[in-house]
């Protein structure tokens, strides 16, 4: 295994430098850096560290948990996410597995499992504690469901509106969008539009935001047929 880049997001910044100074006697982690989660500069950070996985507490963000879990996802979209939090709220576990994190560690777990989750998820592994496990697993068996039927609030989007906020959930750019969709660039950018305005948000983020809560996932393929 090639040796994993970790970067640590938490406002609690002695205990972050603390479990890093652990953390960085694991042979397949190097711990690139800490950053505050209230830090303004998150995004950046988040890309300029390159991380392959990310330990990120949300409990400051309360009900914005999703939220700021898209935000770091959209800065990093090939990374893993590992909520690793002292919050212990069923509603936060299920924004964060909506908006894409792969893991839920509470602080009290010790070093040992804490490295076995952050491998794991480079693996494509995925882990929640059994206590959140169910909530979170109906929820999102919900979500698909819901959107399957094309009901809640990504009803009002046409199919290829669908297709464009697809592209978006997955991290990639407008350019990207139009190549993978055999449409130009500025048709993407109409559609976004539209997007934006049906949805009622004001930025790619918040539409992001949106379709993750409402079930759609990073992996959704769109129909290159339409």
């Amino acid at each position: 295994m090639n040796v994993l880049r970790l970067l640590m997001v938490d406002d609690h910044t002695m205990l972050a430098e603390a479990l890093g100074a652990r953390l960085a006697d694991v042979t397949d982690l190097w711990v690139v850096g800490h950053c505050a989660t209230s830090d303004p500069r998150l995004s950046d950070v988040v890309r300029r560290s390159a991380p392959d996985v990310i330990t990120l507490d949300v409990e400051p963000a309360g009900p914005r948990s999703g939220r700021l879990v898209s935000r770091v996802r959209s800065a990093r979209p090939g990374a893993a996410i590992v909520v690793l939090t002292g919050a212990h709220a069923p509603e936060q576990a299920v924004a964060a597995a909506r908006a894409g994190a792969a893991a839920w560690v509470p602080k009290e777990r010790n070093l040992d499992e804490l490295t076995e989750v952050l491998l794991g998820v480079c693996r494509g592994q995925s882990w929640y504690p059994p206590d959140l496990l169910g909530p979170v697993l109906r929820e999102l068996r919900e979500d698909a469901e819901r959107a399957g039927q094309r009901s809640g609030p990504l009803a009002v989007l046409s199919d290829r509106e669908r297709d464009v906020l697809t592209g978006m959930v997955n991290g990639k750019r407008g350019a990207q969008i139009a190549e993978d969709l055999m449409i130009s660039a500025e048709t993407v950018r109409t559609h976004t539009r539209s997007i934006l305005a049906k949805l009622q948000v004001h930025s790619q983020l918040e539409a992001v935001s949106v379709a993750r809560e409402a079930g759609m996932r990073a992996d959704d393929q769109p129909d290159l047929a339409r």
